[in-house]
Order: C-alpha cells, then structure tokens, then sequence
C-alpha cells in the first residue's frame, strides 16, 4: 500500500464518525484560471453549514462537485469516511444528496406532483405519490396541492415544489443555494423552521447565502472562501455580520453613509392609473398602477418575485409601450407611446434584472455596450458628431466604469460573458449611473452580488439621489429596501401599494402587502391589517 493511500485511510477512519461529507484537497481549473484552490470542507449530520465568499469565490463550483454536475481536477471526496466518486448528480442523488437551485427548474404547464414525478426513478404510482405529497408537505410546513398547475402557483409556492421534491428522496445532505431570495419574511421564516427540523432529525444542510444576518440565525458552523481558497472556518453565531463581510472581502465592508435629510423636489417620474395587460399565460398584467417620484429621493419596490415586477420595469423603461400616453410621465413629458431610447433621451436611465442577455449582450465587449445604451442620448458618449460610433470614446466610458466599480476583469475590453455575475452587474449598474441620468430605474440592483459589491452599488444609488436625481428601485432584498429607500410600495398581483415612507414600516407590514392585503383599491381593508399588524409588531 502507497503512503499516500495509508494516510487516506487513516484519515477516514478518524472522520468516519465525524462528516457526513468531506472534500479533501479540491482543486477545480477551468483553462489557466483555478476556482477551487486546494479546498477542504467537512458538514456533520444534523448540521447546517454556512459556505460564504464574495462573488467568483467558489462556492458554486464547489457544490457543483458535490452534487455530481462538475469533476475535481484534484482532491477527494469522502462519504460517511469512505472516499467517492460522485460522476453526476444522479449518484449525488443515490448517495443521499440533495439540491435546491437559486433558480428553479420546473414545467410550468405540469403540475406539481408531475413536476416531481421526473425527478424520481422507476415507474410512479401517481395516486399514491400525490398522497404522498401532499402528506411530507403538510407535515414539513410546507403544504403544497399536488393537482395544482405550477404556472398558478407563487414562487414562494414553487420553491416549496423544489424542497419537497428533496424531501421525498430522504436526503442525509440537502444543499440551497440562496434560498430566501425570492421569499417573503414569513415564508423565509417558516423555511427557517423546517431547515431546523431536518437538521434534528440528522439531516445535514450546506447553506449559502449572501444575507449574512439569516446565516448567524440559522448556521451552526460556516466554512468562509476567498478566491477559491478557504480562508476561515468559524461559529457563526459568535460572529457578527460584519466580521463575517470582512472575512468574504478580507477588508472591512464600508457602511452606507446617509445622504441628507430629504427634500422634496420636481417630480421626476409620474404614473397615473396604469394598466398593462399580460404577454401570456405566464406572464402579470398590471392593473391601476399609481405613484409619484421626486428628485432627490429613493422609492423601493418590494415584493415577492412574480408579481408584475419585470412588467411594471418594462412599462416604466419603454420596453413596453401603453395605450395612454399621459400614463408614463417622466420630467413633465408625456411618454406612455415612446420607446426606450426617447425615454432615454428625456434623462432617464434603465438597468434590467437579467445583466447577461438584457443588460448587455454577451459576446459584445464592454464598450460595445456601452454603445447600446448611449447612442441615441444627449450625452453623445460613444459616437461622433458625424453620426459615426467613436469606439475611442466608449472604451474610455467602460474603463472609467470599470475603475469607479472594481470591474474585474482579465484584458482590458473583454466581451460581457467573460466576467463573473458580480463583475458584470457592476459594470451594467455602473454604465447607467456614469450618465449621472434625472431618473434612475433599477431592477434588483444587487442580485447575487457579495457584500463589498452591495456596498458600493448601493452607495452610489444614494450618492445619485443625494444629487438630486430620483431612483425608482425594485428589489427582493428587504434588507438593501430599509437600507437606502426613503419610501416604499410593494407590488403585488400586478397591483402596486401606496407608497408609505421607510421609518413608518415594519418587515411584518410588507409581508401583509405582499400577500396582496392592499387588495386594489380598498384602502380601508388596507389600513385595517396595517394598523392591526404595527399593534402586533409594538
């Protein structure tokens, strides 16, 4: 027997009683760039794990590998001690393994026991897996009617679909990857409970997650990467959020510095009985949208993904066009029947929720896109006076965005796929706010980006209205919304809420509005709830 082999099986015997998983020296090289430096991680039984980093840290190749989806270029796997081969998540599956993606992955014109039926072996007794379903549902909290159409169902309804598709595999290890994300405060806690009872019960959850509050809640144990190497193993629960942020960044995440006290000024942006109808079965038609937004402040759109929020940024950006012009004012101008770039034109600036595909086009460089957004504006970035595109210009705009952001990046206008998510929501969030535009509107400004990168995306919002401009912000982090928004509306059902101001709301009164409590018009039931529920709160 070789050294090396003898220290395997010393080691694992010695952990055999102690991990339910262990990854011992995991190296993962994709070309010349290495994600996974030579990593160990160890999750017990009945243990939930924190894994964090910032973006591009490694977190999601690492259980990519766990779950059979990718191939270690160096290391080992070990499963209850013994080392393993894991070849693809199918033997992630026989093995006892568990996966919840950050996005789902479901037939919306199935319902939800056929949605689950493909993810099992063997021919199913549908009568009996139905029953099934709606039993382990029930009994984990998370009751779901397994005849339901998937495409009728909320996504705090669909996310359920996923975890009780795990759940009725028996798992011994469940993996989530930022699983609060499209939840509503009372959704993310009953979640909370039911990762509690597993864990009791000896299952083992591998938890990542950016909303680093929820991780000293929930974890008891939180290995930390950086640059794909690990670099701290530590209690989360003895730490504070941002200690754990410094340990992500390995520099101290700057707190928000508060612009001054607001005053109001012109409106910027009007919208006045909004209707939009849907594209398609799938999709939420707007009903009776009102609000106003004046320079010099934040108004955030909360809400539960799959409520009318790419509706209502299409109605708002032009990329959708309404039937009554005087719907969609912005700065004084009428421009319900204009498209993107008039509005564009008018001071307005737009950042989509989809950066890759929407937000810029993947195989265009950087200063190709900064093109896309600035060719038909006033400000004449990107092209000349001619008419002729002046490529000079724009790739001094996106090294200029590039430096104000810390786009990282490994040539100097490399095309838009080639950077990491956080890398590239900097540089789309970036490119608009270096316009220094009247209106601002972002769609989920801070998506899956890590805690320095929020940081900086969020003070440049604030510093943007601290200079008179107006932001309209839609975002599913209720965090980031008390944080920086002067006022918030939630949207629910296509339907949008007054907008009431921040210090007067309570993350129980936006779980109430996101249930739809405003219910259209009936501001009585509406403030009914509300009162009853600041009572509670008090």
């Amino acid at each position: 027997m070789s050294g090396s082999a003898a220290a395997d099986l010393e080691a694992s015997a010695s952990s055999a009683d102690e991990y339910l998983v262990e990854a011992r020296g995991i190296v993962k090289r994709f070309g010349a760039f290495t994600a996974n430096d030579h990593v160990d991680l160890g999750v017990r039984p009945g243990e939930i794990h924190a894994l964090l980093g910032e973006n591009g840290a490694g977190k999601s190749t690492l259980v990519k590998m766990i779950y059979g989806s990718l191939q270690p270029t160096e290391g080992r796997f070990f499963w209850k001690g013994a080392p393993t081969v894991i070849t693809d998540p199918a033997s992630a599956r026989r093995l006892g393994v568990g996966m919840v993606f950050q996005h789902f992955s479901l037939f919306e014109a199935l319902t939800v026991a056929e949605n689950i039926a493909l993810a099992l072996p063997g021919p199913l007794d549908m009568k009996a897996l139905t029953t099934r379903i709606r039993d382990l549902s029930l009994d984990y909290g998370l009751p779901l009617e397994p005849r339901a159409t998937v495409a009728d169902l909320s996504v705090g309804e669909r996310q359920r679909i996923e975890i009780v598709r795990c759940l009725i595999q028996e798992p011994k290890l469940l993996i989530m990857d930022e699983p609060t994300a499209v939840l509503t405060p009372q959704e993310a806690d009953q979640l909370f409970l039911t990762l509690e009872r597993l864990a009791g019960e000896g299952c083992a959850v591998l938890y990542i997650s950016h909303r680093l509050e929820e991780v000293k809640r929930l974890c008891h144990a939180a290995t930390i990467l950086r640059h794909g190497k690990v670099v701290a193993r530590v209690d989360p629960r003895a730490e504070t959020a941002a200690s754990l942020a410094r340990l992500m960044v390995g520099a101290d995440v700057h707190a928000i510095r508060p612009k001054h006290a607001r005053i109001a000024g012109p409106t910027r942006l009007h919208i006045e009985r909004l209707d939009l109808p849907a594209t398609g079965p799938f999709s939420v038609a707007l009903r009776q949208v009102t609000l106003e937004l004046r320079a010099g402040e934040i108004l955030g759109i909360a809400g539960v993904a799959g409520n009318g929020q790419s509706e209502f940024f299409d109605a708002v950006s032009g990329e959708r066009t309404v039937e009554r012009d005087g719907a969609v004012v912005i700065d004084g101008h009428a421009c319900g029947h204009l498209g993107v770039s008039e509005r564009r034109a008018l001071g307005a600036a737009f950042v989509p929720e989809e950066r890759l595909g929407h937000g810029a086009v993947p195989a265009f460089s950087l200063s190709e896109n900064v093109v896309l957004t600035r060719h038909a504006t006033c400000e004449d970035s990107g092209r000349s006076r001619g008419g002729f595109l002046d490529f000079g210009r724009s790739r001094s705009t996106a090294e200029r965005v590039s430096e104000a952001f810390d786009v990282r990046k490994g040539k100097p206008d490399p095309e838009a796929r080639s950077l990491s998510g956080g890398n590239l929501q900097k540089f789309v969030v970036g490119r608009e706010l270096d316009r220094r535009p009247t209106l601002l509107v972002v769609n989920q400004p801070t998506w899956g980006v890590d805690a320095g990168a929020a940081a900086l995306i969020r003070q440049a919002l604030v510093d943007l209205a601290a200079d008179g401009s107006a932001v309209l912000m839609i975002s599913q982090d209720l965090d980031e919304i008390f944080e920086i928004a002067d006022r918030i509306a939630v949207i629910s059902r296509g339907r949008l809420s007054p907008a009431y101001d921040a210090h007067v709301m309570t993350l129980e009164k936006i779980g109430l509005l996101m249930g739809g409590a405003h219910g259209g018009s009936d501001r009585v039931e509406e403030a009914a709830r509300l009162r009853e529920a600041d009572g509670h709160a008090h």
